[in-house]
């Protein structure tokens, strides 16, 4: 069965194209018009290198050694020798869906023609893509400036038949891959390095993918709350519509709607909904949180769909005014400040979270018995799961503090201000983790305390929630092994099925 294709515009690629081809192996394919515009670039780049003409990145050496003028018959050496000396990064490999991000976006950035790279590099890539051969990529060695030169340079190394890719699961040589399937190493022509390992492709595929997920996982940290609300026989006031028309944020304004959806027809709420007129922040402001971090989120969003569609590296070629401009396109500052601004808000989700949790547990709280056991003192129950999430959210506390603050000056000062732009998005990945297993700890500890509200029964997309936890976790009568109850529920988040069954209870939610 043949792959479904993308066609690349350089100018169309949505975030749902970047998560086809990483997760799902859609293929690509080059627009023509695309290809023009390459071969346009790339052949005033080769004029260029057989004139007088000095051109950074072209017949010069690169960062401070840029005054050093290199000779048209050492134009290949010169871009091999770049990407072989910055294929220096370090650490554990980057996951195979965020390589096939990372190729993904370098080509849809050099098929806009202002790179001045030839179309065998990028026709490579293409193959490398729709074959499954990814590139070996540590995760470490970024500064997010000039762009992400080393995580980058490990992409292009692969092209000329050097470094590793796996293949299969296999990890293997390069040109053993090539050999497997009939591909021939590429030479590189005048700035074609350059071209490739200038640009910011690897801290925004890792901060797309990361943001995909984190879309999902507000869906799934308003249902988690809805549990939390009813188990802790909480009241609804404070989601009703016409609060929220008063203060008209709109992701406060669609939690408060997800929130009133899922407890229809909650014969708990209504039970105790007269026994009070408020609840504590934790349950009572989950609009006003969880809808501040979706609204992060949105904005991020948009700027990510910037970024996938644009030239980010140096210098660009323009072709109608045959002049290339020496810029600043690859300071990753722009997804820096994104990422950790997406890191705050992941950070602030489990937060919030983790004082549900610890409500569920403290029975001076909740009037539920002590740690959601029975027997309780013999057994500990769910003590210690509120403990995981404690350490989960004091993780995120310290990975919030912002990368895009910091910079380190490289290449002898030439470039002094950098982006820490991809530990930004690897740390933004990294609490989003954390912050899906304290979710998971929430469903797992919601849907224990919801046991002792029966025989009332939970609202229809509460309820939907329950049951599929119910399907995959059972109610503990005594202490257990816990870790794996944990771990299913962290699976239950990983595959949306959570979201499915109550979507299909209740409808979409937003």
């Amino acid at each position: 069965m043949t792959s479904p294709k993308i066609e690349l515009t350089g100018h169309s690629l949505t975030l749902e194209d970047v998560i086809n081809v990483a997760r799902k192996g859609y293929e690509v394919s080059l627009d023509p018009a695309a290809v023009t515009f390459i071969e346009r670039g790339a052949g005033i780049v080769r004029k260029w290198a057989k004139s007088d003409k000095v051109i950074y990145g072209v017949n010069t050496g690169f960062g401070d050694l840029a005054s050093v003028v290199i000779s048209p018959e050492n134009s290949r050496i010169l871009q091999e020798n770049l990407l072989k000396s910055h294929a220096c990064g370090v650490g554990p490999a980057f996951s195979e869906d965020i390589v096939r991000a990372i190729m993904l976006l370098r080509v849809n950035s050099l098929i806009r023609g202002f790179s001045g790279i030839s179309l065998a590099p990028v026709a490579q890539i293409v193959n490398f893509l729709n074959m499954g051969i990814h590139p070996v990529i540590p995760e470490q060695g970024s500064v997010g400036a000039s762009g992400d030169l080393c995580p980058l340079s490990h992409l292009g190394i692969t092209l000329l038949g050097i470094g590793e890719v796996t293949l299969c699961g296999k990890r293997m040589s390069a040109v053993d891959a090539m050999k497997l399937n009939g591909l021939q190493p590429v030479s590189l022509g005048p700035k074609e390095g350059l071209a490739l390992n200038n640009g910011t492709a690897a801290m925004t595929a890792v901060g797309a993918l990361a943001l995909a997920d984190a879309i999902q996982l507000t869906k799934t940290a308003d249902i988690a709350g809805a549990l939390s609300l009813e188990a802790l026989h909480g009241v609804p006031y404070a989601f009703d519509q016409r609060t929220h028309e008063l203060r008209p944020y709109l992701g406060q304004r669609r939690v408060a709607s997800n929130i009133r959806k899922l407890i229809v027809n909650s014969e708990i709420i209504d039970q105790f909904k007269h026994q009070r007129v408020q609840d504590a922040y934790s349950l009572r402001c989950i609009p006003q949180v969880h809808g501040a971090s979706r609204d992060a989120l949105d904005y991020i969003k948009g700027k990510l769909q910037i970024e996938i569609n644009s030239v980010t590296d140096n210098p660009l070629i323009f072709p109608a005014d045959m002049e290339a401009i020496s810029g600043g396109n690859f300071h990753g500052q722009p997804i820096a400040i994104n990422m950790d601004f997406m890191g705050i808000a992941l950070a602030e989700l489990a937060n919030i979270s983790e004082r549900r949790i610890a409500r569920l547990v403290d029975g001076k709280l909740s009037g539920l018995p002590p740690f959601l056991v029975k027997n309780s003192g013999l057994n500990n129950g769910f003590m210690i799961p509120q403990y995981t999430a404690a350490a989960l959210v004091s993780e995120n506390k310290v990975l919030a503090h912002p990368s895009s603050v910091d910079s380190i000056p490289t290449s002898a000062n030439q470039e002094d201000h950098v982006s820490m732009g991809a530990f930004s998005s690897r740390k933004a990945a990294l609490i989003l983790n954390n912050a899906r297993k304290v979710i998971a700890i929430e469903l797992f500890t919601a849907s224990q305390a919801l046991e002792f509200s029966k025989p009332l029964r939970a609202g229809d997309g509460t309820g939907a929630a329950y049951q599929k936890i119910r399907e995959n976790i059972p109610f503990l009568e005594k202490d257990e092994y816990l870790y794996p109850f944990i771990q299913s529920a962290i699976r239950l988040l990983e595959d949306t099925q959570i979201i499915s069954s109550v979507e299909n209870a209740v409808g979409n939610l937003f």
